[in-house]
């Protein structure tokens, strides 16, 4: 559905699209007339290319089977397959791993994107983000402080439960300004701290490279950032069935939290600082349909 609505978008970019499911054709077709997709669903019978990829979820047929009230097994099948609230039936034998595949002309695999719950998905713009070859931005903030310049934005200005978006954090030190990377001891790092909220799960912080810089005053040396960098943060919109609870009837979702850093120059170290941000995004509803009645 989401990719349907970016169609144009991807296109623009050259990026044609094609998705490949274990459902019949009867199903896959019935569904593309239902929901007006554009783009080639395949049918994958039996599936083999599910299966050759090492991408098929045992969970589903284990949901069935005969240790289907093994601790183990319904822990598994509630992380991998009913923690939305989808109940475990033989149809679902055969699904498998959400994820995304971006080929080039030739066929070879350059980018891949995968989950393991059955639930959540990247959103087409947090793939792009990435990949360096984001959307124009949405919802900027932007932000001026002593040490530097910051400007952030979603992925995405919308959202699902289960999906994967990303916080992006352009930031832009100040002449003669550095901040702290990863691995400086004693000084802190720059990075988002999230305000706790059981709707939203941040991933890990993905960093650019630093440089070396040797602070005189103290003869040290310490990895930082004096050039303009980038910070993405991906964030999950968490899609169980706690969370679809608290989201029901509600049209937004805001995450907040702050920017923590700490700044020094040639000659002196500020105190550790932050920034408090926030990012609202709509709520787009969670679909699971398949299809709603056999084809006539």
């Amino acid at each position: 559905m989401e990719l349907q609505g970016r169609l144009k978008e991807l296109g623009d970019r050259g990026l044609g699209v094609a998705g490949i499911s274990y459902d019949s054709q009867d199903i896959l077709a019935e569904f593309s007339r239902r929901r007006g997709i554009a783009f080639p669903l395949l049918s994958d019978k039996g599936s083999a290319v599910i299966k050759a990829f090492g991408l098929l979820n045992t969970a589903a047929e284990e949901a069935v089977g005969p240790n289907k009230d093994d601790p183990a097994v319904a822990a598994d099948v509630h992380t991998y397959v009913a923690a939305a609230g989808i109940p475990a039936d033989p149809a679902r034998i055969g699904m498998a791993f959400p994820g995304t595949l971006i080929l080039d002309r030739r066929g070879r695999v350059m980018s891949r994107f995968f989950e393991t719950p059955y639930f959540e998905r990247k959103t087409v713009s947090s793939i792009l983000t990435g990949i360096g070859g984001a959307m124009e931005p949405v919802g900027v903030t932007r932000v001026s402080t002593d040490s530097f310049d910051l400007v952030t934005y979603p992925s995405d200005s919308s959202v699902a439960p289960g999906n994967h978006f990303t916080i992006a954090l352009e930031i832009q030190p100040h002449h003669g300004i550095h901040l702290y990377a990863p691995g400086a001891s004693g000084y802190r790092v720059v990075g988002v701290n999230f305000t706790p909220q059981p709707i939203f799960r941040a991933l890990q912080m993905k960093y650019p490279a630093s440089e070396i810089y040797f602070f005189k005053p103290l003869k040290e040396r310490v990895p930082v950032y004096r050039k303009p960098f980038t910070l993405l943060q991906e964030v999950i919109l968490e899609g169980t069935q706690q969370s679809q609870a608290i989201l029901r009837g509600k049209e937004t979702v805001t995450l907040t939290g702050t920017l923590d850093y700490q700044a020094c120059d040639d000659k002196v170290c500020f105190n550790p600082s932050s920034v408090p941000l926030s990012w609202s995004l709509s709520l787009r509803p969670l679909i699971f349909e398949r299809t709603s009645r056999p084809p006539q």
